[in-house]
């Protein structure tokens, strides 16, 4: 069958993740790359194409779709050029700077009638499936609170992400990914509120700290955090990584690091009050924040899934060729927009924002 040939614009990071999971990808021939610093393309693999300008790799009648690795406020334009010059669009997230931004996009590429989503490939990431299926299986009852979080220990960004007007800053990075990962584990529940804090703790220009506060229909609580300056001496605790809690009405779940390790924990029994007595222990009379007598806490393992960004493109493949939706949608990357704007606007009046 033939190959999607995929050629791409920009080869920063993002452009050398793409070259080296695409080179070889089954159903995939990876044609090249164009960047607008052409000292970029130095170490481009050996065999592949080298376009001296977007235009000309847009315009070259040996690619199927154009995909946009380039700065956040380029995306815009360069996906009206692609699908105006007929070409299928896969763009880097965020997909647009704006509401009105994926707006237009969306109808150029109707109007041209050619194929557009967004990489979102950290639906796939482990920690994240782990934490899903604990709250997909059910086993924790009612749950009414989940906490993602991710620390680092640097604080400062790197090139165009210290740019406002390049669309730099950890809620366009970073934070359009956490996002994306709470409203898709909890399909079809209204969001009603939305609360945030977002600061430039030692950035000039852009945010390096938000703490964003979810209230769904369902009743369930979420919590996003993420800080570039959190610090800690513990390392070796994986304090710098990523950081899943899953609560419910009959046991909680925690889950660290991007390779998880973490645990399913329930009680043996319920502490118990007897009326008219008072029970003094080491803790004081609120045994709820003492330590747990012997045998009460009990733990199971967190479930095992096999998941990988690659499976993104085995999804992209197969729903370009027709035999299946592609796993990230429009609508649902305009509800994130939406919900960042959200963000920006409760960050900035210090008030809660009714959301849908």
């Amino acid at each position: 069958m033939k190959p999607v040939r995929i050629a791409i614009i920009g080869h920063g990071f993002m452009g050398h993740e793409h070259e080296k999971m695409l080179t070889k990808f089954p159903g995939i021939q990876l044609m090249g790359y164009a960047d607008k610093d052409p000292s970029q393309l130095e170490d481009v693999t050996p065999g592949l194409k080298r376009y001296p300008s977007d235009e000309a790799l847009i315009n070259d009648p040996e690619v199927d779709v154009v995909l946009i690795a380039a700065n956040n406020n380029q995306h815009h334009d360069l996906v009206l050029q692609a699908a105006r010059a007929g070409k299928d669009v896969l763009c880097e997230k965020p997909v647009a700077m704006s509401l009105s931004e994926l707006d237009d996009m969306e109808a150029v590429c109707k109007e041209c009638g050619v194929k557009f989503t967004v990489h979102h490939q950290r639906r796939f990431d482990p920690d994240f499936r782990t934490a899903k299926e604990v709250y997909d299986s059910g086993t924790l009852g009612d749950v009414y609170t989940i906490k993602s979080s991710l620390y680092g220990f640097n604080g400062n960004m790197h090139d165009w992400h210290v740019y406002k007007s390049e669309g730099g800053g950890m809620l366009y990075d970073w934070g359009v990914h956490l996002l994306d990962q709470i409203l898709w584990m909890l399909p079809g529940v209204k969001l009603k509120t939305v609360f945030a804090d977002i600061r430039n703790v030692i950035n000039f220009e852009v945010d390096d700290y938000f703490k964003i506060l979810m209230r769904f229909e369902n009743n369930i609580s979420a919590e996003v955090e993420l800080g570039t300056y959190y610090l800690a001496d513990k390392v070796q605790d994986k304090w710098f990584e990523r950081h899943w809690f899953v609560g419910g009405n009959r046991g909680t779940a925690y889950v660290d690091g991007f390779f998880p390790e973490g645990k399913i924990v329930r009680t043996s029994h319920l502490l118990e009050n007897v009326s008219g007595k008072r029970t003094m222990t080491a803790a004081g009379p609120t045994r709820s924040f003492g330590p747990a007598p012997e045998g009460t806490i009990v733990t199971e393992p967190l479930p095992q899934v096999d998941t990988r960004h690659e499976n993104y493109f085995e999804n992209y493949v197969r729903a370009y060729r027709g035999e299946e939706d592609f796993l990230v949608k429009i609508p649902e990357t305009r509800r994130v927009l939406r919900l960042m704007d959200a963000v920006r606007e409760s960050g900035r009046t210090g008030r809660s924002i009714d959301f849908e």
